[in-house]
């Protein structure tokens, strides 16, 4: 077997190898997405992880590592068998895999010999161990979902060709993707425990040692293994007394409120990333050696839970806002209130006044605008709203010293004020001068029944049809009617209804 780059070898992953961890101390986290442009080590740290994770019991001659007692894919293995240590297992996914190979299906070479049995898939291999997919963004959506399926539940169903079967399935889910290949749907980030965005340093020292330790693999991997045994020893050894301290790590009353608070600020669908978030915590309390989860914990384990369960806008040019998360862990406003120092809706209204009024001095209650008394200091047209003797600017109360309220606007200078608007319904100006008459003519009457009225919201006058109540020439010429509100008309001299205005 040919050596693995050791894990405590990469530089400059330290999210990305503590999300590992987290799921090796706790499987039920719900493994981890690793998303990240090419050339950042996800495949490796990956591949580095497998060696670290304690040896699975299971049951001799047991082609997977089923242990006594556990639900294998031919049935329950007997609580007596005898077991023997194996290694973790390590397998991969690759893209080109159908439905039967991921969860199995009917044996055809059994079948053809007329017996009916169930051949295990890739699940059943991952038993105990970890499933790593590559570009799982690629993969297509009926796969991700049975695989996301299995790895939430623990168990795998499988109905296919008349084959009914069921076994245990837990394993540790690591899927790697380049976000430049496309996205996976929110529905299926969610599934995925912990979420880690990676990136190539930006430190050229970093970097530079980076490819030193990679050449030096590539030269001799038994050497460059072997310098780093020590360091993966005490991982290894990290990660199995985590596992033992698991289940006495205590996550406080104030911790929790913490979790689920930032997880209502930022808005997260459901309780998942509420979950993962407690369970993280609790682990790297593990990892750290604590029997209490602390604020330390819980800012880490936010991190790494809620990183892709934010929802982000997809024409952002960045990802979410870390200082989002900062804030929603220390309870602050997330910044869409008003503005500080600005006074909220309605604090400017006058004492007694419901509708605002005291916001705008000068205003009494009521329209302010269009009664007898507007001009003279800002009336309604009620007598009783009408302003004071000696109110004015020239009155007795300006001699006194009257200050106005500290709120008031300065006063307007006078060749500043604006123009007064004209009147909507004045009426309009003659469009045609008058026609001469001539020397000794009569004056012509107007046609009979002829009305003119003023069209007030157009500004200009029309002649109306003409009027069924006259019957001579001298009532025409003497009778003419007014539009009244509402389009009706009365008859000047006879006070008799008018035809209606079209």
């Amino acid at each position: 077997m040919s050596a693995v780059y050791p894990l405590s070898a990469i530089v400059g992953q330290s999210y990305l190898v503590e999300a590992l961890l987290v799921n090796a101390v706790a499987p039920d986290v719900g493994g981890v997405l690793v998303r990240g442009e090419r050339g950042t080590a996800k495949s490796t740290a990956v591949r580095g992880l497998a060696p670290l994770l304690p040896a699975v019991p299971a049951a001799e001659g047991s082609p997977f590592a089923f242990a006594p007692g556990e639900l294998a894919p031919g049935g329950r293995v007997p609580a007596e068998a005898v077991a023997a240590e194996r290694p973790a297992p390590l397998v991969e996914l690759p893209l080109g895999a159908t439905l039967d190979r991921l969860v199995g299906s009917l044996d055809l070479a059994r079948a053809l010999a007329g017996e009916q049995a169930f051949e295990a898939g890739l699940l059943a291999r991952a038993h105990r161990g970890i499933l790593y997919v590559d570009e799982v963004n690629l993969l297509p959506d009926h796969l991700v979902d049975a695989l996301l399926d299995a790895a939430a539940s623990g168990v795998a169903r499988v109905e296919r060709e008349a084959v009914s079967a069921e076994h245990a399935a837990r394993f540790l889910l690591v899927g790697t993707m380049n976000v430049e290949e496309g996205d996976l749907r929110p529905q299926l980030l969610d599934r995925f425990g912990l979420g880690v965005e990676v990136r190539a340093p930006d430190d050229p020292s970093q970097r530079a040692e980076i490819v030193r330790r990679r050449l030096a693999f590539e030269r001799d991997p038994e050497a460059f293994a072997a310098s780093w045994r020590e360091s993966e020893l005490a991982m290894a050894e990290r990660i199995a007394a985590a596992r033992g301290r698991l289940g006495h790590v205590r996550l406080p009353e104030r911790e929790l409120l913490r979790i689920t608070g930032a997880c209502a600020r930022l808005g997260v669908d459901g309780v998942r990333g509420d979950l993962v978030c407690a369970r993280a915590a609790r682990a790297l309390a593990a990892l750290a050696g604590a029997d209490e989860v602390a604020g330390e914990h819980v800012h880490r384990a936010a991190t790494l839970a809620l990183a892709h369960r934010r929802r982000r806008d997809p024409l952002a040019p960045h990802g979410p806002d870390d200082g989002e998360l900062e804030r929603a862990l220390a309870g602050e406003p997330d910044g869409d209130g008003p503005p500080k120092g600005t006074a909220p809706s309605g604090a400017g209204r006058s004492a007694g006044d419901g509708n605002g009024a005291g916001a705008l001095p000068g205003l009494a209650r009521g329209s302010g605008a269009t009664g007898p008394g507007a001009a003279a200091g800002g009336g309604t047209g009620d007598p009783d709203d009408e302003p004071r003797p000696g109110a004015g600017p020239d009155g007795p109360d300006a001699a006194a010293g009257r200050q106005p309220p500290p709120d008031a606007p300065e006063p307007r200078p006078a060749a500043e004020a604006p123009a007064p608007r004209a009147r909507r319904d004045a009426p309009a100006p003659a469009l045609l001068p008058p026609r001469p008459r001539a020397s000794g003519a009569r004056e012509a009457a107007p046609p009979a029944g002829a009305l003119a009225r003023t069209d007030r919201a157009r500004g200009r006058s029309t002649p109306d049809r003409p009027c069924p109540t006259a019957t001579t020439s001298r009532s025409s010429a003497a009778c003419r009617a007014r539009l009244l509100g509402g389009g009706r008309a009365t008859c000047a001299s006879t006070s008799a209804p008018a035809a209606r205005a079209p």
